[in-house]
């Protein structure tokens, strides 16, 4: 028999080393993430395991499971309480070591294995934990086998067996570096800043950008769970004007920021602009679709109107159909569509064949936004986003707002905005010309201007996002409108970054 897991235990009793601990909202729409010692415990590490372990064999999946762990100094110590909860549920665990999430995606393939349980917190702030699972390769766990996760382990509805057994695939990365560099090199010589925030890509970026053919500039590559600078997440700002310093001083033609796990690619131009990337994809959907006939793309609720809007797509007959923001949701989109890439705001990018296997991989994408500039010889990287029609986008900005009671302040939003519809009043001095919910509520006034309130799939906040392509004041009254209605309820809190 195993316990129960608690929802609270607190450090430095007997129950804490005895009992597992594993708090209900950890688990997530389409990942799992914890504040370590505090809302789960290597013990609880170890029911979810068996848990995850239950679930691929419920889901009639063999059981084995690629497990790998992101730089983190208590990353090793929970995945392999992880692994001991897998084999005790009788599966086949491969390790693969310290490694990106995408890395752990890769060994998926590479080594024929159809689950993974990949231990990361992502960009999250040191402190917090978490595991992307699969069963069903390129796809990862979505909103009905996370409930079923939560329903296992939190009931102890374990089917733990003997048969569990363990194999470590010793240097691994070479392989998957391998991979990502068995193509043609760069014909352009391309000077790129590599931006690792001290995360896990340091390990693995720059020797990966330098075998494709670029001159590499490290920005904090060195290894450090710490994170003595900033979180490694190309959408803080601070590590984009840390890019922005560097590509000014060096003189690089484009500036390259992975974050925590390294799925994820953020880009600055040889300006210094950041580029937010949803921009940045509607730049490679331009790209693609000029070699690719009939292109189809998805794009999450999050990204700029342009996808639809622009000419250029238009005319070389590219389409694009909007879905929900969640790496989960768009990659089980983008596939379903056999669309052939999808891009999200928040940087998860999305490559199908011939570019890529259907998972987020930030190096894949730093390989096809340097191949996008390989075939534009005579334009930089200023010059290839200049081109788009102008918009004016903020960042994504993220009000804090406990989980119990973020989705239903997301309810309220949407229900305040179809009532301000329905009786004809307007939004920042316009009408509303459309509702997207199909993820919190996208707004949409008569000249363009929207604004977007979701609940974050992983953490204990909100998220808001405003585009004008008219100017940045209306963007900022887009702010203001959303802004306003959202300090109506007292339980949402300070931003971590505004316009």
């Amino acid at each position: 028999m195993f316990p129960k897991p608690k929802p609270v235990l607190l450090p430095n009793t007997y129950a804490f080393e005895s009992e597992p601990m594993v708090k209900p909202t950890g688990f997530r729409e389409y990942d799992a993430r914890w504040l370590f010692n505090k809302e789960i415990n290597l013990m609880g590490v170890q029911a979810l395991g068996m848990g995850l372990g239950a679930l691929i064999a419920e889901l009639g999946v063999k059981q084995e499971v690629v497990a790998g762990h992101d730089f983190r100094g208590y990353s090793a110590s929970i995945k392999y309480a992880l692994i001991s909860g897998l084999m005790a549920a009788g599966c086949k665990v491969h390790d693969i070591g310290l490694a990106v999430t995408p890395m752990a995606y890769f060994a998926q393939f590479e080594l024929d294995v159809p689950c993974v349980a990949m231990v990361t917190a992502s960009h999250n702030d040191n402190g917090w934990t978490g595991v992307k699972m699969g069963a069903n390769r390129p796809l990862t766990f979505g909103p009905d086998e996370m409930t079923r996760l939560k329903e296992i382990v939190l009931g102890a509805i374990f089917r733990n067996k003997t048969g569990g057994s363990y194999v470590f695939h010793e240097n691994f990365p070479a392989r998957y570096i391998a991979d990502l560099t068995s193509r043609a090199k760069l014909k352009r010589k391309l000077k790129v800043v590599v931006a690792c925030g001290n995360g896990t890509a340091g390990a693995f970026a720059p020797q990966v950008m330098e075998k494709i053919g670029c001159e590499v500039i490290p920005l904090d590559t060195e290894l450090d769970h710490t994170f003595p600078k900033y979180n490694p997440n190309p959408e803080d700002m601070k590590m984009l004007h840390a890019i922005r310093d560097a590509v000014l001083a060096h003189k690089a033609d484009v500036g390259l920021g992975f974050d925590g796990d390294g799925d994820r690619c953020g880009v600055v131009d040889n300006e210094g602009e950041e580029i937010f990337a949803d921009k940045v994809g509607v730049m490679l959907a331009r790209d693609m679709s000029a070699i690719h006939d009939d292109a189809l793309f998805v794009v999450d609720v999050k990204s700029t109107g342009l996808f639809v809007t622009d000419p250029v797509l238009q005319q070389q007959g590219a389409t694009t159909t909007y879905w929900k923001t969640g790496h989960s949701y768009m990659k089980r989109r983008t596939n379903e569509l056999d669309a052939l890439a999808g891009f999200e705001k928040s940087g998860h990018f999305f490559f199908n064949k011939p570019f890529g296997r259907g998972y987020d991989d930030g190096l894949v994408s730093a390989i096809a936004i340097c191949e996008m500039l390989d075939r534009a010889p005579g334009k930089s990287m200023a010059d290839l986003k200049n081109a788009l029609p102008k918009t004016w986008s903020s960042p994504t900005m993220s009000p804090h707002c406990a989980d119990e009671t973020k989705y239903g302040v997301v309810d309220a939003v949407v229900k305040h905005f179809e009532a301000a519809q329905r009786k004809g009043d307007t939004v920042a001095g316009q009408n509303i010309r459309d509702l997207v919910t199909v993820n919190g509520i996208r707004v949409t006034v008569e000249d363009g201007s929207w604004g977007l309130v979701r609940a974050s799939s992983n953490k204990p906040e909100l998220v808001v996002v405003v585009e004008s392509p008219v100017s940045e004041q209306r963007m900022r009254d887009m702010f203001e409108a959303m802004d306003g209605v959202l300090r109506t309820h007292p339980e949402v809190g300070e931003y971590n970054q505004k316009i």
